[in-house]
This record gives structure tokens, sequence and C-alpha cells, in this order.
């Protein structure tokens, strides 16, 4: 039996991906292409509106492009949408962020009945446990995913409702699935989780982060450890101070702030202000060698007057940032912020996420040119046309031109020559 898997959304996703393609080939199942397979797995996204259109459009396409196979589809628009996928003509198993363990069984009970669609959608409020997922990485950087859930309930966001509250990984478990990575000679490993620097809360013994990180360097020993996104007030002093005298963990950081207003702020119920996140990024500035600190920033929030955007931009321009992801607001239903009133209409949330997105390409470019003429450690992931790609450390993309002296998942030196869009062209030193 062949099956094919299309993957939407976070690193999260793509490690349970990954997670289930292990079941399935250890069930005898073969990973093909689209159009040859007996069973196509969905697993989608809902953080936006747009996220679930997306998941949405996929379904339908993967059910008129294989109307014979068995249709599953799983994860957080699932979980959100049950009754919605369901009322979608050709989907088999519908499978939302638990049981997908038993994922194969229920897809094998689908092709053995098409009669009717199998749901199995439980309350997120009844997952409790970490669900332990086989897994092999399928890329040359290794994700490790310690931890699901979030128990922050930010005014806009939906994912504490489709990933439920916090559930850390066991530290045995991590270190188990660390010896196979060390095994298998990954020189990178990234770090993933719905809310990392909440890792270890559920455990109410003081795990916390810091002590994930050690075991992941201890048992796995990569070259790299790169860090998922924290929040800002997560940054511990511990973590701050292993990450300045651990060279194997990246000078990369990624703190989403949302909005530079602390009135907006407040209205997402975010737990910081402007003044603290300042203070934390001046210090990671200062304290760790050219550091890329990443951001997420969402414009047009309930409320957000034109007072409030310019503050916003401001402090954004303030800041250090070598990339902003920006979010229109969209209202997810069964969310506060989908109830606020003052919404702001879509053509002035395209008009701010463009003037955003400027500074954010700027700060990118500038970020970036500091490394012209630099020799750079990268670790090559692809190749297309010729050319390979990898990041380097503080998370900047590299193009280099393939030859015999790159072996895709080594480490490679090159020496960075000027900015192209989306990173920077070098070349391999000798």
């Amino acid at each position: 039996m062949k099956i094919f898997f299309h993957t939407l959304g976070c690193k999260v996703n793509q490690y349970e991906t990954e997670a289930m393609q292990k079941i399935f080939e250890s069930a005898g199942y073969e990973i093909s292409a689209a159009e040859n397979a007996d069973v196509v797995v969905v697993n989608t996204c809902t953080v936006t509106a747009l996220s679930s259109q997306k998941s949405r459009q996929i379904i339908r396409r993967a059910v008129k492009a294989n109307p014979n196979a068995v249709v599953a589809v799983v994860g957080c628009y699932a979980q959100n949408s049950p009754e919605e996928i369901s009322r979608i003509d050709g989907v088999d198993v519908i499978i939302g962020t638990a049981d997908r363990t038993r994922i194969v069984e229920l897809v094998e009970l689908a092709l053995n009945n098409r009669a009717e669609k199998i749901l199995r959608v439980s309350g997120v409020e009844e997952i409790s446990e970490f669900e332990e997922l086989p897994h092999t990485p399928h890329r040359t950087r290794a994700f490790l995913k310690i931890e699901d859930g979030c128990n922050n309930f930010c005014s806009y966001c939906i994912i504490p409702y489709v990933r439920g509250r916090v559930r850390s990984r066991s530290l045995e478990s991590i270190r188990a699935e660390c010896v196979e990575l060390a095994a298998a000679g990954y020189r990178e490993i990234v770090l993933t989780g719905i809310h990392i620097g909440a890792y270890g809360r559920d455990f109410r013994d003081g795990t916390n982060l810091v002590d994930a990180i050690k075991v992941v360097l201890d048992t796995a020993n990569p070259a790299r450890l790169r860090l998922g996104s924290l929040e800002s007030a997560e940054m511990s002093d511990a973590l701050i101070n292993l990450m300045k005298t651990d060279a194997r963990i990246c000078n990369h950081v990624h703190l989403p702030l949302q909005s530079g207003c602390d009135e907006i702020l407040k209205a997402m119920r975010r737990p910081y202000t402007t003044k603290g996140f300042a203070e934390l990024t001046a210090r990671l500035a200062a304290e760790v060698p050219e550091i890329s600190i990443g951001t997420d920033l969402i414009v047009g929030f309930p409320g957000e007057t034109e007072e409030n955007f310019a503050e916003t931009l401001e402090f954004i321009e303030s800041q250090p940032f070598s990339k902003i992801h920006v979010f229109p607001f969209s209202a997810r239903e069964g969310t506060v912020a989908a109830t606020l009133p003052n919404q702001v209409d879509a053509k002035t949330k395209k008009i701010r996420a463009s003037r955003a997105l400027e500074i954010s390409a700027a700060k990118e470019r500038a970020f970036a040119e500091k490394l012209i003429g630099k020799t750079v450690e990268i670790i090559a992931e692809t190749e297309t046309g010729g050319v390979v790609d990898g990041l380097t450390k503080n998370y900047v993309r590299v193009f280099v031109p393939a030859s015999s002296k790159i072996q895709l998942g080594e480490m490679v030196s090159v020496q960075v020559e000027k900015t192209v869009a989306g990173g920077v062209l070098a070349n391999a030193r000798d």
C-alpha cells in the first residue's frame, strides 16, 4: 500500500507528520507520490482563518486527485472543525490532535469499509499526557518535539483550544530519542513544541527548559542546537547564561512580540510590556555575539488606532530584529478577540501589514549585509538547480554553488559575497 502526506503549518506539524510516516512504514506502507497513493493524509493547520481555508482547499484537492484513495484528515483544523470536514465528500478518517498513534488502525478500518466516516476527535480537556510518537527525521536538520499544548490563552489565539494545556515530554523519553539522533549523525537538532518555554511546568518538580536542553546536549551532542519560538518572559538567566557558555546552542532566538503598544498588548493578554521586552533584547544583543532575534507581529488587532500602530512601528524600528513575521489580525471563532468591538477593516490591516513588512525587509537586509566578506558555516540542507542552501548558526539562509566538496547534511565553510533575495550568496572555501 502506498501513502502520501501533505503537511500545513508549523514545525510541530512537520515533526508529527514524520512520526506518522514512521508508523505507516513500520506497518509495511510505502511513501509515494500523491497520484499513486492508496492513502492520503492531510495534516492541517488552523492558526488563522487563512490556514483553515488552505486546509480545506488541500483536502478537496486530495479527494479530487485521488478519488479511490482513503483520505485521512488530522491535526489542528480537524480538532477545531470536525463537523465542517465531515461535510466534505470523500474524507474517510478525521483525527484531531490526539490518537495519532492509532492512525494505521483507523485508516485500515476505512479501507475495509468506505461506507462511513471514522471520526476520532477527543475534547482537548481530556488530553492530559504527552503523546509519545515514534519518530525518524526526514530532513538534514532533526526536529525534536519536547512539549505540546499552551496555557497562555492569549485573547486572539485558537491554539490552546485545539492543542490543550501544556504536556511535557519526560526527560527519559527525550534522552532516548537523542540516542537515536546521535547514532544517525544529525549535526543540528531543533527543539519544537507549541510552548517550549513552559516545558516542565506540568511536572511541578522544578524541571524546566534548561534541563531538557542539557539532556539533548549531553546525549546527542549535536554540532548545533536550535531553539524554537520562546516567550520573552521565559528567557531566564539560566537559559541566557547557557546560550553564552555553550557554543553548540545557536545564537538565534524567536521572541514573539505581537504589538509594540502596551495598550494593545494588554488587550491581547500578553504577559509582558514593551519596556521589559526591550530590556531583554538589549541584553541579548549585548551578551550573545552576533545574535539573530526574530519576532512575530499582529497588525489590525481590534481597537488598534493609528496612534497605537504608530507606536508599534516606532518600537519595532528601535529593536535589533533580524526578521519580522507580520500577520494581519485574523478573528478566530471561540476566542475573546473575535468578539471585541472596533474590529479593524481588511483594507487597513493590509496597509499596516505592508508598512511593517517594509521595516522587516530593511532589517533582514541589514543583518545579512553584516556577513558580507565573512567566512561562515552552514549545514547543507537541499540542492536545487545546482545550488545548495543551508542556514548559518544565526539563521541567515546561504546559497552556494553545488560541488563535490559539499555533501548534504554536512557542515560546510563558505565565504559570503553578497545579499540576494531570501539570504546571501557565498562560495565554498577550499
